[in-house]
């Protein structure tokens, strides 16, 4: 039986579909969960939510035009992205711009859907994801990722530190903080948008954010929590997509479950007390105003 399975999973490797789908992983693992560790280390939670309600939008509107939907969700990602990074001045500011935007992206998505007659299968399918149908276009949006986001953090690295540490300490210490949040909040949302047909934008959170979360526990500096979290996202997708072809099950799934499992792991290793880098939870967003 075994060995049976193995052959199945040998044969579908040979697909061109299953190939780019797991070089679309690859490349995943090595930008995406370096934008979990914004997350985690910014405490911008509610920004995976509300991007996947944009993202729903621009996917209504892609297909209404005729335009590529996913293009249509990472242009709308990005545009809210930066749009919110204004009103981001406080960590209840982002939750409530957050809030605002989930409500008005959901409500124009369905009337958008409803006007128009289009299909909302369509739209909500790819909220699901479609591994399988990755294509020229999404491979490079991932590949730019995977490039553009190792760049700024090894180029803005010391920045970044005590951006993502204390944001009072990077102001003082000449770190445009304002300008660099923006930049990350686009970044956050266009990877959202682009992780999108991997597991679906309701699982993004195996590409992202679980990776980060256990990185987090073993890194000692926020360079070694960048790279054990590019480690674990390759070690997660390939093994979850490897399973999920084995055993015949949905991509998505798996690799949450994958990440879920590594993560259960790592917490089980004591955690050593010093010289661990941390960002305080509690800590109000780089662009908000002194509070002390």
């Amino acid at each position: 039986m075994n060995a049976l399975a193995t052959a199945d999973v040998g044969e579908l490797l040979q697909l061109v579909p299953v190939q780019r789908a797991g070089f679309a992983l690859l490349l995943a693992a090595v930008g995406l969960p370096v934008i979990g560790v914004v997350i985690v280390g910014l405490d911008i939670m509610p920004v995976r939510f509300a991007m996947m309600h944009v993202a729903l939008l621009g996917i209504a509107i892609g297909l209404w035009t005729g335009l590529d939907p996913m293009v249509c969700a990472l242009v709308a990602c990005a545009l809210a992205g930066a749009g919110v990074a204004p009103l981001a001045r406080t960590p209840d500011g982002l939750s409530g711009a957050m809030g605002l935007l989930m409500s008005l992206a959901i409500a124009a998505a369905l009337l958008v859907l409803a006007v128009t007659g289009v299909n909302a299968s369509g739209a909500f399918a790819l909220l699901w994801g479609s591994i399988l149908s990755v294509g020229t276009a999404d491979l490079v949006v991932l590949g730019v990722l995977a490039v553009a986001v190792p760049a700024l953090f090894w180029w803005r690295r010391r920045d970044l530190a005590l951006l993502l540490y204390d944001r009072e300490l990077a102001h003082c210490s000449g770190v445009p903080v304002r300008g660099l949040t923006l930049v990350l909040l686009v970044l956050v949302a266009v990877s959202v948008a682009g992780a999108i047909k991997l597991t679906g934008a309701l699982l993004v959170d195996a590409l992202t954010l679980l990776p980060a979360l256990a990185a987090r526990r073993l890194g000692r500096s926020l360079t070694s929590i960048t790279l054990w979290a590019v480690g674990f996202g390759v070690f997660v997708n390939l093994t979850g997509f490897l399973v999920a072809l084995w055993l015949d099950w949905p991509p998505g799934p798996v690799l949450v479950l994958t990440a879920g499992a590594v993560v259960l792991a790592v917490h089980l290793i004591p955690e050593r007390s010093t010289g661990s880098w941390r960002a305080p939870a509690s800590a109000p967003l780089p662009s908000s105003p002194s509070s002390h």
